[in-house]
């Protein structure tokens, strides 16, 4: 089965996640970058990613190569922004026209995944929801918990 993981990450957790299911399933890897990411802190960082959240166009995005007809399963990663998934993966999923394919979500998060995984669902009707993660903090611990934890979920989605 062809699969591709196609995620963004601003602080390495969905980043750590994605390269572990790459491993699992032998995966294309496709990260998604907004335009203007500088690194941010504290504060800065809390207002930048609300301000994307709240604001209602479509975050820019750099250029990025994904043909969703080439792959036979999808998994969509995205941290969680204000009990949201990500602007910059929101944007990526309008403009994709992913449709009647077999999808995985997962979300990464420090606590409070919200209602991000339903909104990811609700982005993307007439697909087949495989299985859905949430991960608490994946690349601060690299925990042997955390990576069976993913281990299992690829499992699951995969039949692997």
């Amino acid at each position: 089965m062809k699969t591709a993981v196609i995620y963004y990450s601003l602080d390495g957790n969905c980043s750590f996640v994605a390269e572990e299911i790459k491993e699992k399933l032998n995966a294309d890897v496709i990260q998604i970058h907004a335009s203007s990411e500088k690194k941010r802190w504290g504060p800065f960082k809390f207002f930048w990613c609300c301000g994307l959240m709240f604001s209602h166009y479509n975050t820019p995005l750099k250029p990025y190569t994904f043909n969703p007809s080439a792959y036979d399963l999808i998994i969509i990663g995205a941290p969680v922004w204000a009990s949201s998934p990500a602007a910059p993966i929101k944007t990526f999923i309008s403009q994709a026209g992913i449709t009647g394919k077999k999808i995985a979500l997962f979300v990464c998060h420090a606590g409070g995944k919200g209602d991000a995984l339903d909104k990811l669902k609700a982005m993307l009707p007439k697909n087949e929801i495989l299985g859905e993660a949430d991960f608490i903090n994946p690349a601060k611990t690299k925990s042997e918990k955390i990576k069976n934890q993913i281990a299992d979920w690829v499992k699951k989605i995969s039949g692997v």
